[in-house]
């Protein structure tokens, strides 16, 4: 039986770990888009040291590494079954995700995983590819790159999975490309891979600590066990937002679980002194996920009704330190808008 072409963009951590997950299944040849590490990869191959896969791998290299996002159609090759998207998503900044894998999507042909933290986020990708099945994937899986190019996978892969909804693809076909995508994934059932009909739940269940942990170590520039230490950041800041979202959430139908707070509260070890992704990201000078993770919940929530004062603070204050971000990489200007009543 043919092997099912898959390409996987984003090759940090968790899309190193996808990628080597899916070869290894045997029922997926991998191409991985690779930009600053192509030559490390060509030349040397990748180490990874997994908690699921073994902790001395050595010079491993997919069926197929590029440079860029392939056009299937000028390159003349053949169509990918899926694409795994496991980059950051920054829709404020451009190129999109919809843009960046244009090229390598065959209209009703491929099936897109977006692999990806946030709400709404298959909303753009459902406007510019109708005929394509939308694969949610929620990933709960540790994995970094250490400073001398060593994927560590720290945390076992835990994914859930489901189909998006999309006007112009068939419900059915939609679960299907979700179920195959799974067994390619997943073909012996060693991991907690699954096929999951609450994919909104894990979503929304993500988003209470991504809006309240993570935005708010961001703005404070303190890790979730020194934030913790501070009871009055807690309760003043945290809990309501973890609250907020719930009650987002339930406006939406969604039902979150009753010790939310407490699961949110000690999802970090009490003395892991760990530092969020949108922290690091800030403290490394990269653009933040800040509109999928705090602004849609945000924006949902208030559309239904829902006051959300708090997190409507912490939104404005991240979208601020992405200004002085964007400046610094020249993609802002210090200037008065012709709008602006301020000047």
């Amino acid at each position: 039986m043919a092997k099912s072409r898959v390409l996987v963009v984003g090759t940090g951590g968790i899309g190193t770990v996808c990628a080597y997950a899916l070869e290894h299944g045997g029922l997926a040849e991998v191409t991985t888009v690779m930009r600053s590490t192509y030559d490390r990869a060509i030349k040397q191959g990748i180490d990874i040291d997994s908690v699921d896969f073994g902790h001395d791998i050595r010079s491993w290299r997919p069926t197929a590494i590029t440079r860029s996002v392939p056009d299937v159609s000028k390159q003349g090759i053949k169509p990918f079954e899926f694409i795994v998207v496991t980059t950051k998503n920054i829709p404020d900044v451009p190129p999109t995700v919809a843009d960046i894998i244009a090229p390598a999507v065959t209209p009703g042909k491929t099936s897109i995983v977006l692999a990806q933290n946030g709400l709404n986020i298959e909303i753009p990708l459902a406007a510019r590819f109708p005929t394509n099945p939308l694969i949610s994937s929620v990933v709960f899986t540790g994995a970094s790159i250490l400073p001398n190019g060593t994927i560590l996978h720290s945390d076992t892969d835990m994914q859930r999975i489901g189909p998006f909804s999309s006007p112009l693809v068939p419900a059915q076909v939609a679960e299907e490309a979700a179920r195959c995508y799974v067994s390619l994934y997943n073909p012996n059932g060693n991991f907690d891979i699954i096929l999951d009909a609450d994919v909104p739940v894990m979503r929304w269940r993500k988003l209470a600590y991504n809006s309240s942990f993570n935005a708010v170590a961001t703005v404070l520039q303190m890790d979730t066990s020194r934030i913790r230490m501070c009871q009055n950041v807690v309760e003043e800041l945290v809990i309501p937002i973890i609250l907020e979202i719930r009650a987002a959430a339930a406006a939406k139908g969604i039902t979150l679980q009753e010790d939310l707070v407490h699961a949110v509260m000690t999802q970090d070890g009490a003395e892991s002194f760990f530092k969020p992704s949108m922290l690091q990201d800030y403290e490394k000078g990269n653009l933040m996920e800040i509109e999928n993770l705090v602004g849609e919940p945000l924006r949902e929530g208030e559309a239904l009704g829902v006051s959300m004062p708090t997190l409507r603070l912490i939104y404005n204050l991240v979208k601020g330190l992405q200004v002085k971000i964007m400046e610094e990489k020249g993609l802002w200007e210090a200037r008065y808008q012709p709008d602006n009543a301020y000047k």
